[in-house]
């Protein structure tokens, strides 16, 4: 699984490119909303497919006036008007940035600040899935030596996936309905945007060199699963309600889609050599980046003054999730970080579970000083540790750790998006179909594209396996998750999924992009051609349309629906 370490590597360089698009798309929004802005709403909020907010909003909007509205956030009487994040967005814009008199470009710079923040939580969430998440999950896979089918369909779906999961989890856990729309909207055109542009994108590219040719059966497999996952949740949306067990249900056809995989690989395995499948020694790709030390030159390049302000500015993004995360991976290792982040990250995990406990906070003290003392008599400056079983400790150490600055990361994203929403009066699934699926996306785009170009048919091969295995994973998993921790949290009573006319409208281009895919290649003999790639870009810029339609009133995809 060597292709594993070029793939996280083509991930970190394209996590700036994430967060550089949905920069631009953010502040491109800001700008017509600040521009076109009259009276007390906004230009997007007068389309006809923006349905009924809550409350607060709409007592917001209602108010004339920025001063208006922050004295309405100031006061405590009013309803919640997004999810709870470490930052007030809508008091942030509309007080600290307050429009007074000759401060004109007041909301030019509450807007700035709101683009620049959400470029920043995008490149953090996806920085940390690179950089600590995924080098944790290739390290188990490693040590729990995991077949590389079944590591594929499992920890390296996770480790993509992680910041789409952790962003509809988020938003379905919190209390406000424009978080449930952000995360359903988020999660859906996510796989939307993969299955369509990603892999008509990747088929143009492997055209132009020559077509590469991809494997039938797992192909048809993957396509075909992701088609009843979405006839599954097609048949939630329309109850408008769903149960514990039936949020549980639709998690498990991943589990069946795991075992299904792990069957065709046993299978094929014994095809080829005669034999049943039974080695589970790992192999040495797979066991090197973290059993062998990485070569570093000698020669260390020149500091120079831009370089020293690139990591000054760059430290307080980088240290706090360095002093929290254990991480063994050779080339990163660190002693004197290892040894702190066993002390701060029980804490830390402390302080984000129960802030206002001092029992569980003395608890995750006393723990992280026991672990560090533990860490400093155990390691080595040299070298990270060896043994599979202290591997595994530190692994599940990082793993566990990475999750929780993701999750905090994508809390904050959920509770910016909604805001942003608000300020701008565009819907919340309107951001979540967008800047969330694009941010959570372009990272995969370019990592697949590249490798389509620079790894020959088996790049190609592995990226068209990703545009479809990674949205069945972020929609089964992702949607399954986040579905059966709020029914969860609401039993015994069933959780109201918060659906509306656009939703369906994504499902059913979801489903138009998968069918064209499942007809156009097996016809054309599994090879990928431009046909295919043109076709499924027609798709979403069909999708796009529709939704630009609603927007400004154009088209009102409400009506589509009956009343109730």
């Amino acid at each position: 699984m060597a292709f594993l370490q070029r793939l996280y590597k083509r991930r970190r360089n394209a996590a700036a490119v994430t967060a550089s698009a949905s920069f631009l798309l953010l502040l491109l929004v800001l700008c017509l909303s600040l521009r076109t802005r009259h009276g007390g709403t906004f230009f997007f909020g007068s389309g006809a497919g923006a349905r009924e907010r809550g409350s607060c909003e709409a007592e917001l909007q209602a108010l004339e006036g920025r001063a208006a509205r922050c004295r309405y956030l100031r006061s405590s009487s009013h309803p919640p008007c997004a999810p709870t994040g470490y930052v007030d967005y809508l008091a942030l814009f509309y007080c600290a940035c307050g429009e007074q008199e000759g401060l004109w470009w007041s909301p030019w710079l509450g807007g700035a600040a709101i683009a620049l923040w959400l470029l920043l939580l995008f490149y953090l969430l996806g920085d940390t899935a690179s950089e600590y998440f995924c080098a944790s999950l290739e390290g188990l896979s490693a040590a729990l030596r995991l077949p590389p089918a079944v590591a594929g369909v499992t920890l390296l779906s996770l480790g993509n996936g992680a910041p789409d999961v952790l962003s509809s989890v988020v938003a379905f856990a919190s209390d406000g309905g424009e978080a449930g729309d952000v995360g359903l909207s988020g999660a859906l055109g996510g796989a939307l945007f993969v299955s369509t542009v990603v892999a008509g994108v990747v088929a143009i590219v492997a055209a132009r060199r020559g077509g590469a040719v991809i494997e039938r059966r797992g192909f048809v497999r993957d396509v075909c699963f992701l088609l009843v996952a979405l006839c599954y949740l097609l048949a939630v949306l329309v109850a408008g309600t769903v149960t514990v067990w039936a949020a549980a249900c639709f998690l498990s056809l991943y589990a069946a889609y795991v075992l299904l995989v792990s069957t065709s690989h046993c299978c094929s395995v014994a095809a080829d050599d005669g034999s049943t499948y039974t080695s589970t020694k790992p192999s040495d790709d797979l066991a090197a980046p973290l059993l062998l030390p990485v070569a570093v030159s000698s020669k260390q390049p020149p500091r120079t003054f831009a370089s020293g302000l690139l990591a000054a500015v760059h430290a307080p993004l980088y240290l706090p999730r360095r002093l929290t995360i254990p991480d063994i991976a050779a080339h990163r290792w660190s002693r004197p970080c290892a040894i702190t982040s066993t002390l701060l990250g029980p804490l830390l995990l402390a302080v984000v579970t129960s802030p206002t406990s001092p029992t569980v906070l003395l608890a995750g003290a006393l723990t992280g000083t026991l672990f560090a003392i533990a860490a400093a008599a155990t390691t080595d400056a040299a070298a990270p540790p060896h043994g599979r079983y202290v591997r595994l400790l530190w692994l599940a150490g990082g793993f566990l750790m990475s999750i929780l600055w993701s999750y905090l990361l994508a809390r904050e994203l959920v509770a910016l998006l909604v805001s942003t929403g608000i300020i701008v009066g565009v819907p919340a699934s309107v951001l979540g179909v967008t800047v969330l699926a694009w941010g959570n996306s372009l990272g995969d785009m370019v990592a697949d594209v590249a490798m389509a170009t620079q790894d020959g048919a088996s790049g190609a091969q592995t990226a068209v396996a990703g545009c479809y295995a990674g949205p069945a994973f972020n929609t089964v998993v992702g949607l399954g998750l986040s579905m059966a921790l709020a029914a969860g949290a609401r039993y015994p009573e069933t959780y109201k999924i918060p659906v509306d006319a656009a939703t369906y409208v994504t499902v059913a281009f979801l489903v138009a992009g998968l069918a064209w895919a499942l007809v156009v290649l097996p016809a054309r003999g599994m090879r990928l051609d431009a046909t295919l790639g043109a076709g499924l870009l027609a798709v979403y810029l069909c999708f796009i349309a529709v939704r630009v339609a609603d927007a400004v009133g154009v088209l009102s995809l409400d009506s589509l629906l009956p009343r109730q």
